[in-house]
Protein backbone atom coordinates (compact mmCIF):
# COMPACT_ATOMS: atom_id res chain seq x y z
CA UNK A 1 0.00 0.00 0.00
CA UNK A 2 1.42 2.97 -0.99
CA UNK A 3 2.11 5.34 1.75
CA UNK A 4 -0.29 8.61 2.14
CA UNK A 5 1.76 12.06 2.78
CA UNK A 6 0.95 13.39 6.06
CA UNK A 7 -0.49 17.05 5.47
CA UNK A 8 -2.73 19.93 8.23
CA UNK A 9 -5.75 21.23 7.71
CA UNK A 10 -6.02 24.01 4.92
CA UNK A 11 -6.50 27.43 7.26
CA UNK A 12 -3.81 25.89 9.81
CA UNK A 13 -0.35 26.14 9.65
CA UNK A 14 3.15 24.34 11.42
CA UNK A 15 5.56 27.07 12.43
CA UNK A 16 9.19 26.05 12.28
CA UNK A 17 11.77 27.21 15.09
CA UNK A 18 12.56 30.36 13.34
CA UNK A 19 9.09 31.51 12.98
CA UNK A 20 8.35 30.57 16.78
CA UNK A 21 11.42 33.04 17.33
CA UNK A 22 9.84 35.59 15.12
CA UNK A 23 6.07 35.35 16.74
CA UNK A 24 8.14 35.47 20.35
CA UNK A 25 10.06 38.38 19.44
CA UNK A 26 6.19 40.10 18.09
CA UNK A 27 4.56 38.81 21.56
CA UNK A 28 7.13 40.46 23.65
CA UNK A 29 6.88 43.59 22.29
CA UNK A 30 2.99 43.23 22.81
CA UNK A 31 3.43 41.84 26.21
CA UNK A 32 6.18 45.20 27.46
CA UNK A 33 3.69 47.39 25.88
CA UNK A 34 0.66 46.25 27.57
CA UNK A 35 2.54 46.06 31.15
CA UNK A 36 3.95 49.47 30.71
CA UNK A 37 0.14 50.68 29.95
CA UNK A 38 -1.53 48.51 33.41
CA UNK A 39 -2.90 46.24 31.57
CA UNK A 40 -3.23 42.42 33.57
CA UNK A 41 -2.73 39.76 31.76
CA UNK A 42 -6.04 36.84 31.33
CA UNK A 43 -6.69 33.38 29.89
CA UNK A 44 -9.77 31.78 29.36
CA UNK A 45 -11.16 28.35 27.39
CA UNK A 46 -10.47 27.21 23.96
CA UNK A 47 -14.41 26.44 23.22
CA UNK A 48 -17.09 28.42 25.51
CA UNK A 49 -20.77 27.30 25.93
CA UNK A 50 -22.20 27.81 22.41
CA UNK A 51 -25.22 29.82 23.67
CA UNK A 52 -22.58 32.02 24.69
CA UNK A 53 -21.30 32.93 21.33
CA UNK A 54 -24.10 32.51 19.18
CA UNK A 55 -25.87 35.55 18.53
CA UNK A 56 -23.26 38.29 19.57
CA UNK A 57 -21.18 38.56 16.11
CA UNK A 58 -24.25 39.09 13.95
CA UNK A 59 -25.63 36.89 11.13
CA UNK A 60 -22.07 36.37 9.10
CA UNK A 61 -20.19 36.28 12.26
CA UNK A 62 -22.37 33.15 13.40
CA UNK A 63 -21.73 31.20 10.48
CA UNK A 64 -18.18 31.18 10.40
CA UNK A 65 -17.93 29.44 14.38
CA UNK A 66 -16.81 26.18 14.46
CA UNK A 67 -19.09 24.16 16.23
CA UNK A 68 -18.16 21.09 18.34
CA UNK A 69 -19.92 17.73 17.75
CA UNK A 70 -21.59 16.37 20.36
CA UNK A 71 -20.24 12.65 21.46
CA UNK A 72 -20.98 9.89 24.06
CA UNK A 73 -25.08 9.75 24.84
CA UNK A 74 -25.46 13.30 24.22
CA UNK A 75 -25.53 12.34 20.27
CA UNK A 76 -28.80 10.76 21.40
CA UNK A 77 -30.22 14.77 21.78
CA UNK A 78 -30.36 14.99 18.07
CA UNK A 79 -33.06 16.51 16.33
CA UNK A 80 -33.84 14.18 13.58
CA UNK A 81 -37.30 15.64 13.38
CA UNK A 82 -35.86 18.61 12.01
CA UNK A 83 -33.50 17.37 9.84
CA UNK A 84 -36.76 15.51 8.24
CA UNK A 85 -38.44 18.83 7.81
CA UNK A 86 -35.47 20.25 6.14
CA UNK A 87 -34.65 22.72 9.02
CA UNK A 88 -30.60 22.21 8.88
CA UNK A 89 -29.79 24.84 11.18
CA UNK A 90 -31.95 24.04 14.26
CA UNK A 91 -30.80 20.12 13.19
CA UNK A 92 -27.25 21.38 13.47
CA UNK A 93 -27.75 23.12 16.77
CA UNK A 94 -28.96 19.80 18.05
CA UNK A 95 -26.13 18.11 17.42
CA UNK A 96 -23.62 20.54 19.19
CA UNK A 97 -22.95 22.30 23.02
CA UNK A 98 -20.18 23.84 22.79
CA UNK A 99 -17.84 25.71 20.05
CA UNK A 100 -14.31 27.06 20.16
CA UNK A 101 -13.90 30.55 20.55
CA UNK A 102 -14.44 33.29 17.16
CA UNK A 103 -12.76 36.13 18.82
CA UNK A 104 -11.60 36.86 22.64
CA UNK A 105 -14.15 39.82 23.28
CA UNK A 106 -17.31 38.01 23.99
CA UNK A 107 -15.45 35.30 26.24
CA UNK A 108 -13.85 37.91 27.94
CA UNK A 109 -17.46 39.43 28.25
CA UNK A 110 -18.76 36.13 29.93
CA UNK A 111 -15.13 36.31 31.99
CA UNK A 112 -16.47 39.69 33.28
CA UNK A 113 -19.81 38.99 34.26
CA UNK A 114 -18.87 35.60 35.66
CA UNK A 115 -15.72 37.38 38.08
CA UNK A 116 -17.70 40.39 38.65
CA UNK A 117 -17.19 40.20 42.57
CA UNK A 118 -13.56 39.75 42.21
CA UNK A 119 -12.71 42.27 39.84
CA UNK A 120 -11.39 46.04 40.23
CA UNK A 121 -13.45 48.51 37.70
CA UNK A 122 -12.30 49.94 35.49
CA UNK A 123 -10.58 46.49 35.03
CA UNK A 124 -7.79 46.64 32.12
CA UNK A 125 -6.65 42.80 30.58
CA UNK A 126 -4.85 41.76 27.66
CA UNK A 127 -5.22 38.23 26.46
CA UNK A 128 -3.07 36.39 23.52
CA UNK A 129 -4.56 33.37 22.50
CA UNK A 130 -6.00 31.46 19.35
CA UNK A 131 -9.20 31.94 18.04
CA UNK A 132 -10.91 29.75 15.48
CA UNK A 133 -12.86 30.91 12.34
CA UNK A 134 -15.06 28.51 9.61
CA UNK A 135 -13.29 31.42 7.05
CA UNK A 136 -12.19 30.71 3.61
CA UNK A 137 -8.20 30.63 3.75
CA UNK A 138 -6.42 32.87 1.80
CA UNK A 139 -2.91 35.13 1.61
CA UNK A 140 -3.34 36.62 5.74
CA UNK A 141 -6.55 35.03 6.28
CA UNK A 142 -6.37 31.49 8.37
CA UNK A 143 -8.90 29.08 10.33
CA UNK A 144 -6.99 29.18 13.29
CA UNK A 145 -4.88 32.24 14.11
CA UNK A 146 -3.57 33.99 17.27
CA UNK A 147 -5.30 37.25 18.45
CA UNK A 148 -3.89 40.35 20.89
CA UNK A 149 -6.46 42.06 22.72
CA UNK A 150 -6.08 44.62 25.34
CA UNK A 151 -9.65 45.90 26.83
CA UNK A 152 -10.78 48.21 29.49
CA UNK A 153 -14.43 47.28 30.66
CA UNK A 154 -16.53 49.22 33.70
CA UNK A 155 -16.12 53.20 32.18
CA UNK A 156 -17.60 55.28 29.73
CA UNK A 157 -14.93 57.67 29.49
CA UNK A 158 -13.14 59.16 26.62
CA UNK A 159 -10.00 59.39 27.64
CA UNK A 160 -9.57 55.45 27.62
CA UNK A 161 -10.41 55.76 23.33
CA UNK A 162 -7.28 58.13 23.57
CA UNK A 163 -5.72 55.50 25.47
CA UNK A 164 -6.32 52.70 23.13
CA UNK A 165 -5.19 54.57 19.79
CA UNK A 166 -2.22 55.73 21.85
CA UNK A 167 -1.73 51.61 22.54
CA UNK A 168 -2.02 50.77 18.89
CA UNK A 169 0.67 53.86 18.19
CA UNK A 170 3.40 52.54 20.98
CA UNK A 171 3.29 48.78 19.76
CA UNK A 172 3.24 49.39 15.89
CA UNK A 173 6.12 52.40 16.16
CA UNK A 174 8.41 49.87 18.43
CA UNK A 175 7.73 47.26 15.64
CA UNK A 176 8.78 49.70 12.68
CA UNK A 177 5.30 50.12 11.24
CA UNK A 178 5.22 53.55 11.40
CA UNK A 179 3.37 53.75 7.93
CA UNK A 180 0.05 51.96 9.54
CA UNK A 181 -2.42 53.67 9.78
CA UNK A 182 -5.03 54.11 12.47
CA UNK A 183 -8.56 54.57 10.51
CA UNK A 184 -11.12 55.73 12.96
CA UNK A 185 -14.86 56.27 13.33
CA UNK A 186 -17.80 56.10 15.07
CA UNK A 187 -21.07 53.92 15.29
CA UNK A 188 -23.08 56.68 15.71
CA UNK A 189 -22.03 58.39 12.64
CA UNK A 190 -23.25 55.33 11.18
CA UNK A 191 -26.81 55.05 12.55
CA UNK A 192 -27.10 59.02 11.55
CA UNK A 193 -26.00 58.26 8.26
CA UNK A 194 -28.42 55.37 7.81
CA UNK A 195 -30.70 58.06 9.46
CA UNK A 196 -30.74 60.75 6.99
CA UNK A 197 -31.34 57.84 3.77
CA UNK A 198 -34.30 57.07 5.57
CA UNK A 199 -33.24 53.85 6.83
CA UNK A 200 -32.27 54.06 10.36
CA UNK A 201 -34.69 51.09 11.22
CA UNK A 202 -31.36 48.84 8.89
CA UNK A 203 -28.51 50.11 10.72
CA UNK A 204 -27.07 46.07 11.30
CA UNK A 205 -27.70 45.12 7.66
CA UNK A 206 -26.27 48.63 6.37
CA UNK A 207 -23.19 48.64 8.50
CA UNK A 208 -22.44 44.64 7.65
CA UNK A 209 -23.12 45.75 3.85
CA UNK A 210 -20.70 48.99 4.16
CA UNK A 211 -18.25 46.73 6.27
CA UNK A 212 -17.21 44.80 2.83
CA UNK A 213 -16.57 47.92 0.99
CA UNK A 214 -12.58 47.58 0.86
CA UNK A 215 -12.71 43.68 -0.12
CA UNK A 216 -15.79 43.60 -2.90
CA UNK A 217 -15.32 48.05 -3.68
CA UNK A 218 -17.90 50.65 -3.83
CA UNK A 219 -20.32 49.29 -6.93
CA UNK A 220 -20.96 45.65 -5.47
CA UNK A 221 -21.62 47.53 -2.46
CA UNK A 222 -24.54 49.77 -3.63
CA UNK A 223 -26.08 46.08 -5.47
CA UNK A 224 -26.27 44.52 -2.89
CA UNK A 225 -27.91 47.20 -0.47
CA UNK A 226 -30.25 47.56 -3.21
CA UNK A 227 -30.59 43.32 -2.91
CA UNK A 228 -31.31 44.30 1.03
CA UNK A 229 -34.43 46.83 -0.20
CA UNK A 230 -32.35 50.08 0.36
CA UNK A 231 -33.72 52.72 -2.42
CA UNK A 232 -31.53 54.51 -5.38
CA UNK A 233 -32.36 57.61 -3.49
CA UNK A 234 -30.82 56.44 -0.67
CA UNK A 235 -27.70 55.25 -2.21
CA UNK A 236 -27.39 58.71 -4.10
CA UNK A 237 -27.49 60.50 -0.53
CA UNK A 238 -24.46 58.38 0.17
CA UNK A 239 -22.29 59.82 -2.17
CA UNK A 240 -20.97 62.68 -0.36
CA UNK A 241 -20.27 60.56 2.14
CA UNK A 242 -17.78 57.84 -0.23
CA UNK A 243 -16.27 61.17 -1.25
CA UNK A 244 -15.20 63.35 1.74
CA UNK A 245 -11.31 64.48 1.48
CA UNK A 246 -9.17 66.19 3.82
CA UNK A 247 -8.05 65.98 7.06
CA UNK A 248 -9.34 64.27 9.85
CA UNK A 249 -11.05 68.04 11.25
CA UNK A 250 -11.87 68.91 8.10
CA UNK A 251 -13.61 65.66 7.39
CA UNK A 252 -15.49 66.22 10.96
CA UNK A 253 -16.05 69.97 9.39
CA UNK A 254 -17.90 68.39 6.17
CA UNK A 255 -19.63 65.62 8.11
CA UNK A 256 -21.35 68.12 10.87
CA UNK A 257 -23.00 69.90 7.73
CA UNK A 258 -23.96 66.31 6.25
CA UNK A 259 -25.67 65.24 9.48
CA UNK A 260 -27.32 68.10 10.71
CA UNK A 261 -30.19 66.87 11.45
CA UNK A 262 -29.32 64.06 12.92
CA UNK A 263 -28.66 64.10 16.65
CA UNK A 264 -27.22 60.57 17.18
CA UNK A 265 -24.80 61.55 14.21
CA UNK A 266 -23.75 64.88 15.61
CA UNK A 267 -23.40 63.28 19.02
CA UNK A 268 -20.46 60.82 17.20
CA UNK A 269 -19.05 63.51 15.36
CA UNK A 270 -18.74 65.56 19.27
CA UNK A 271 -17.28 62.14 20.36
CA UNK A 272 -14.45 61.81 17.18
CA UNK A 273 -13.72 65.73 17.97
CA UNK A 274 -13.28 65.68 21.71
CA UNK A 275 -10.42 62.26 20.96
CA UNK A 276 -9.12 64.32 17.94
CA UNK A 277 -8.06 67.17 20.31
CA UNK A 278 -6.89 65.07 23.13
CA UNK A 279 -4.38 63.05 20.79
CA UNK A 280 -3.54 66.61 19.10
CA UNK A 281 -1.76 66.96 22.22
CA UNK A 282 0.47 63.94 22.13
CA UNK A 283 3.53 62.65 19.88
CA UNK A 284 1.34 60.12 17.64
CA UNK A 285 4.19 58.33 15.26
CA UNK A 286 1.35 56.06 12.75
CA UNK A 287 -1.10 58.15 10.24
CA UNK A 288 -4.55 58.60 11.90
CA UNK A 289 -7.10 59.11 9.50
CA UNK A 290 -11.82 59.40 9.39
CA UNK A 291 -13.06 56.66 7.56
CA UNK A 292 -16.71 57.33 7.43
CA UNK A 293 -17.22 53.65 5.23
CA UNK A 294 -15.21 51.65 8.34
CA UNK A 295 -17.82 49.60 9.96
CA UNK A 296 -16.69 47.34 11.42
CA UNK A 297 -19.26 44.62 10.98
CA UNK A 298 -19.68 43.09 14.23
CA UNK A 299 -23.23 43.82 16.16
CA UNK A 300 -21.71 44.73 19.45
CA UNK A 301 -19.51 47.99 18.66
CA UNK A 302 -21.87 51.19 20.03
CA UNK A 303 -19.39 53.71 19.71
CA UNK A 304 -16.31 54.58 18.75
CA UNK A 305 -14.74 51.52 16.21
CA UNK A 306 -11.13 51.80 14.41
CA UNK A 307 -9.42 49.48 12.30
CA UNK A 308 -5.29 49.76 11.36
CA UNK A 309 -4.42 49.47 7.27
CA UNK A 310 -1.26 48.09 6.68
CA UNK A 311 1.63 49.74 5.08
CA UNK A 312 0.74 50.49 1.66
CA UNK A 313 3.56 48.84 0.20
CA UNK A 314 2.55 45.81 1.91
CA UNK A 315 -0.93 43.71 -0.16
CA UNK A 316 -2.66 42.80 3.62
CA UNK A 317 -6.21 43.55 4.91
CA UNK A 318 -6.18 45.04 8.13
CA UNK A 319 -4.04 44.45 11.08
CA UNK A 320 -6.00 45.72 14.05
CA UNK A 321 -9.16 46.93 14.99
CA UNK A 322 -12.01 47.32 17.83
CA UNK A 323 -13.96 49.75 19.27
CA UNK A 324 -16.76 50.80 22.24
CA UNK A 325 -19.13 48.33 23.06
CA UNK A 326 -21.78 49.36 26.08
CA UNK A 327 -24.07 46.89 26.21
CA UNK A 328 -21.78 43.31 25.86
CA UNK A 329 -22.30 42.10 29.39
CA UNK A 330 -25.75 43.15 29.58
CA UNK A 331 -25.88 39.47 27.53
CA UNK A 332 -24.52 37.68 30.25
CA UNK A 333 -26.36 39.57 33.14
CA UNK A 334 -24.19 42.38 34.11
CA UNK A 335 -25.47 45.82 33.24
CA UNK A 336 -23.83 49.61 32.73
CA UNK A 337 -20.18 48.03 32.47
CA UNK A 338 -19.25 49.63 29.01
CA UNK A 339 -15.89 48.48 27.78
CA UNK A 340 -13.61 49.52 24.84
CA UNK A 341 -11.10 46.94 23.53
CA UNK A 342 -8.99 46.63 20.84
CA UNK A 343 -7.18 43.81 18.59
CA UNK A 344 -4.01 43.05 17.40
CA UNK A 345 -3.74 41.03 14.20
CA UNK A 346 -0.98 38.71 14.74
CA UNK A 347 -0.27 36.25 12.24
CA UNK A 348 -0.97 39.49 9.55
CA UNK A 349 1.39 41.38 11.59
CA UNK A 350 3.80 39.15 11.01
CA UNK A 351 3.59 38.69 7.59
CA UNK A 352 3.85 42.62 7.23
CA UNK A 353 7.32 42.56 9.31
CA UNK A 354 8.42 39.89 6.87
CA UNK A 355 7.68 41.15 3.76
CA UNK A 356 9.64 44.80 5.41
CA UNK A 357 12.42 42.83 6.32
CA UNK A 358 11.86 44.74 9.96
CA UNK A 359 12.84 41.56 11.96
CA UNK A 360 15.43 42.25 14.04
CA UNK A 361 18.72 40.43 12.85
CA UNK A 362 19.23 38.45 16.07
CA UNK A 363 15.47 37.52 16.30
CA UNK A 364 15.82 33.90 16.15
CA UNK A 365 18.07 32.57 19.48
CA UNK A 366 19.76 29.25 18.22
CA UNK A 367 22.50 27.59 19.72
CA UNK A 368 26.29 29.42 20.36
CA UNK A 369 28.21 26.98 20.78
CA UNK A 370 28.77 23.12 19.74
CA UNK A 371 31.00 21.03 22.25
CA UNK A 372 32.02 18.46 19.82
CA UNK A 373 32.66 14.67 21.08
CA UNK A 374 35.95 12.28 20.30
CA UNK A 375 37.27 10.72 23.26
CA UNK A 376 35.76 9.07 26.40
CA UNK A 377 38.67 10.68 28.34
CA UNK A 378 37.33 14.28 27.72
CA UNK A 379 33.73 13.44 28.65
CA UNK A 380 33.59 14.54 31.76
CA UNK A 381 35.50 17.61 31.67
CA UNK A 382 33.27 18.41 28.50
CA UNK A 383 29.72 17.91 30.45
CA UNK A 384 31.06 20.15 33.20
CA UNK A 385 31.73 23.16 30.67
CA UNK A 386 28.43 22.27 29.22
CA UNK A 387 26.46 22.88 32.83
CA UNK A 388 28.53 26.12 33.15
CA UNK A 389 28.15 27.57 29.91
CA UNK A 390 24.27 26.52 30.39
CA UNK A 391 24.64 28.51 33.96
CA UNK A 392 25.95 31.27 32.02
CA UNK A 393 22.96 31.64 30.14
CA UNK A 394 25.11 30.59 26.52
CA UNK A 395 22.96 28.40 24.61
CA UNK A 396 25.17 25.37 24.04
CA UNK A 397 24.93 21.63 23.29
CA UNK A 398 27.23 18.75 23.08
CA UNK A 399 27.16 16.19 19.92
CA UNK A 400 25.72 13.17 21.38
CA UNK A 401 27.70 10.43 19.79
CA UNK A 402 31.61 10.02 19.00
CA UNK A 403 31.31 10.63 14.89
CA UNK A 404 33.54 11.63 12.54
CA UNK A 405 34.70 15.24 12.75
CA UNK A 406 33.36 16.11 9.57
CA UNK A 407 29.87 15.60 10.33
CA UNK A 408 29.77 17.34 13.52
CA UNK A 409 31.28 20.57 12.03
CA UNK A 410 28.50 20.05 9.70
CA UNK A 411 25.63 19.43 12.16
CA UNK A 412 27.15 23.10 13.68
CA UNK A 413 27.57 24.77 9.80
CA UNK A 414 23.73 23.56 9.10
CA UNK A 415 22.61 24.52 12.44
CA UNK A 416 24.30 28.15 11.88
CA UNK A 417 26.41 27.59 15.41
CA UNK A 418 28.94 30.08 15.22
CA UNK A 419 31.45 28.53 17.97
CA UNK A 420 32.81 24.93 18.20
CA UNK A 421 34.72 23.69 21.03
CA UNK A 422 36.68 20.45 19.80
CA UNK A 423 39.00 18.24 22.21
CA UNK A 424 40.14 15.16 20.75
CA UNK A 425 42.92 12.45 21.81
CA UNK A 426 45.80 14.69 20.69
CA UNK A 427 44.11 18.00 22.50
CA UNK A 428 43.67 16.08 25.84
CA UNK A 429 47.36 14.33 26.02
CA UNK A 430 48.32 18.08 25.60
CA UNK A 431 45.46 19.59 28.40
CA UNK A 432 44.24 22.22 25.79
CA UNK A 433 40.84 22.15 23.53
CA UNK A 434 40.60 24.19 20.70
CA UNK A 435 37.77 26.67 20.29
CA UNK A 436 36.52 27.22 16.20
CA UNK A 437 35.25 30.40 14.73
CA UNK A 438 32.65 28.52 12.20
CA UNK A 439 32.60 32.12 10.07
CA UNK A 440 36.31 32.89 9.92
CA UNK A 441 37.65 29.66 10.08
CA UNK A 442 39.81 30.88 12.68
CA UNK A 443 40.91 27.93 16.12
CA UNK A 444 42.45 29.14 19.27
CA UNK A 445 44.21 26.69 21.51
CA UNK A 446 43.72 27.22 24.89
CA UNK A 447 44.36 25.03 28.40
CA UNK A 448 41.99 22.98 29.76
CA UNK A 449 43.88 22.65 33.06
CA UNK A 450 42.38 26.01 33.58
CA UNK A 451 39.25 26.52 36.07
CA UNK A 452 35.80 25.78 34.39
CA UNK A 453 34.78 29.18 35.73
CA UNK A 454 37.71 30.97 33.43
CA UNK A 455 37.44 28.79 30.63
CA UNK A 456 33.50 29.49 30.56
CA UNK A 457 34.52 33.34 30.84
CA UNK A 458 37.11 33.37 27.94
CA UNK A 459 34.55 31.55 25.26
CA UNK A 460 31.71 34.07 26.63
CA UNK A 461 34.42 37.20 26.04
CA UNK A 462 35.20 35.53 22.21
CA UNK A 463 30.83 34.76 22.02
CA UNK A 464 30.58 38.42 22.61
CA UNK A 465 33.29 40.10 20.02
Amino acid sequence: MASVKPTIPKGTRDFSPHQVAQRDYIKSVLVAVFQAYGFQPIETPSFEKIETLMGKYGEEGDRLIFKILNSGEKVKKADISALKAGNLQQFASSLSEKALRYDLTVPFARYVAQHQNDLVFPFRRYQIQNVWRADRPQHGRFQEFTQCDADIVGDKSLFQEVEVLQLYDTVFTRLGLTDATLKVNNRKILAGIAEIIGAADQLIPFTVTLDKLDKIGRDAVEKELIGKGFSPDALSALTPLFELKGTPSEKLHQLKALLTNSEIGQSGIEELTFILKQLSTLPLTVNLDIDVTLARGLDYYTGLIVEVAAPSSVKMGSIGGGGRYDDLTNSFGLKNKSGIGISFGFDRIGLVLEALDLYPKTVSQKTQLLITQFDDKAIDWSLRLLANLRQQNISSEIYPTQVKFKKQLGYANQNSIPWVVICGSQEWETKTFILKNMKTGAEQHLPTTDEISVIVNQLKAQIKK
